[in-house]
Order: C-alpha cells, then structure tokens, then sequence
C-alpha cells in the first residue's frame, strides 16, 4: 500500500510542477507588479498602493465593470432559461431527439473567434441586407456599430455558444426526476406548469445552482466575444474588464496598473461567486 500511494504522488507530481510554475508564479509576480510603476519592460520602482488607489477614480475602469457586471447577469439569466426551456423540450418524446442534442451542442465545439466572426459577419452584412429587403428598420443597420445596442448583439452570441454546455447539464439532472413522483403530481390533477414548478424544478436545484454559478463567472471573464465582435467599441461601450486588462497592460504601457486591475477583478469573481453559492445552496435547503 505504501508503495501504491507514492506512486500515486510521483504521478500527480508533473502535474503539480507544471501548474505551479505556469499558473501560480505569475499570478504571485502579477500581485508584486501591481505594487510597482512597471510598464512591463525597463527600469521600475515601488509605489505602494497608489495603483489600486487610482483604480477607484477610474472613470474607463469604472465604465468597464459597470458593463462587465450587467452583461454577465444578463446573460446569466437568458442563457439559463433558454437551457432549461430546450433541455425539457429535448427530453419530451419528439421526432430526432437525438440529432437535436447534437444540433444544440454544436456551438460548444466550436472555437469562440471562429464563432464571433461569423456572427459578425451577419451582423454587419446579412441581417441588414434581410432587413431592408423586408423594410424593418431595426434590422437594417449593423447594432454593432450603435453604442446603445452592441452589447446586445455580444449577449446573443455568448448566449448561444454557452447554452450548448448548460443545456446538456440541465438535461443530466432531468434525468434524475424519479417518473413517479411526476405520475403522482399528474393524478393529483396539477398542469404542466405546476408539475414543472413544483416538482421538477425544485429537484434540479443543485444542477441550477451549477449553471448559475459556472454562468456568471464565465460571463463576468468574457474576452474571446469581445476581441471577435467589437474591440471593446463603439467607443469603449462594450469594453469588459478582461479586454481593457490586456489592451492597456500589454500596448498601453499600464502594465502594473492593469495588474493591480485584474487582482481587484480577481476578487470581484471570487466574492461574487462566493455569494451566489451560498445563496443557491440555501434555496436547496429550503427547497
């Protein structure tokens, strides 16, 4: 037994290295610079806290989580709906069930970029030209190019790429709803909608508590859909603390600044994620 367990030890070992000197000591230099003037290359010095002093006077930094925040909750909740409307229609018994759930799942296995240009491309080329062939006014500009709507058009690609996984989550734990109890509800004289909010609902609770939770942070680090689609414009409409990060840490000569950045966006995550765990996991308990 002794032997086994080393080995075990000695095989988890490379892995542990490498996440180490890959993940772990820049995250801790990332935390150092942020103490510094740094612009990432040359000569720098101390400054103490004065990075994360100017962070809250911001007014770009300021912008940036304001739109990060309301974009993640937004998506959070479209994306959390449509996956469970489709995942309990999936799991009725209709025609091409199983081609359906490869349909849906599609957009998981595609690459985020490749997603965002071809999205883009509607965007800015087919949807407009729909739109004035059928005389639809709101069709017929790019939203991309509008400051008031671009981050709309952001909110449906991500939500469409990211319902594929929350979907076949929401169908695993439909799974798990015992017929019986759903029969017994049936006899009871309660309608479809009684029986999905009374029954089958609260019995998804840890499966909803999943997706809200992986949602809203994924969404909260949103980059990929922002890099493809918009670059952060209109103007700086749609820039997420992710992309203002490595735009202005890595070409803007803010390195040290945006590091003290991510560590308060860091925290940012972690506590609201904390928050929204133990939210959901009472509602389990009093579910």
């Amino acid at each position: 037994m002794v032997r086994r367990s080393r080995a075990f030890y000695w095989m988890a070992l490379p892995g542990v290295v490498l996440f180490f000197a890959f993940h772990t000591v820049p995250a801790l230099q990332g935390v150092f610079y942020s103490f510094t003037n740094s612009r990432g290359y040359g000569d720098w010095s101390l400054v103490g806290w004065d990075n994360y002093v100017a962070l809250f006077s911001d007014q770009q930094v300021l912008s940036s989580y304001r739109f990060t925040i309301g974009f993640a909750l937004v998506s959070t909740i479209l994306v959390n709906v449509v996956s469970l409307a489709v995942a309990v229609g999936l799991t009725a018994n209709i025609r091409f069930r199983g081609f359906l759930r490869g349909v849906f799942f599609l957009p998981a296995v595609m690459a985020t970029l490749v997603v965002g240009y071809i999205f883009n491309f509607l965007f800015s080329s087919a949807l407009p030209q729909v739109g004035q062939a059928l005389g639809i006014e709101a069709l017929s500009t790019n939203i991309l190019g509008n400051p008031s709507l671009a981050w709309v058009g952001v909110v449906v690609v991500t939500v469409w790429q990211s319902s594929a996984t929350t979907i076949v989550i929401y169908m695993a734990g439909l799974q798990t709803v015992p017929e019986d109890v759903v029969e017994a509800a049936l006899l009871d004289g309660a309608g479809p909608w009684q029986r999905f909010w009374r029954v089958t609902f609260p019995l998804l609770a840890p499966f909803f508590t999943i997706n809200m939770v992986l949602s809203l942070k994924n969404f909260l680090m949103v980059f990929d859909q922002i890099v493809a689609l918009t670059g952060g414009g209109p103007g700086t409409s749609t820039m997420s603390i992710s992309f203002l990060i490595y735009r202005n840490g890595f070409t803007g000569g803010q390195f040290a600044y945006q590091s003290a950045n991510a560590v308060i966006y860091f925290l940012v995550i972690a506590l609201l994620s904390i928050v929204q765990l133990r939210a959901l996991r009472n509602r389990e308990v009093s579910a």
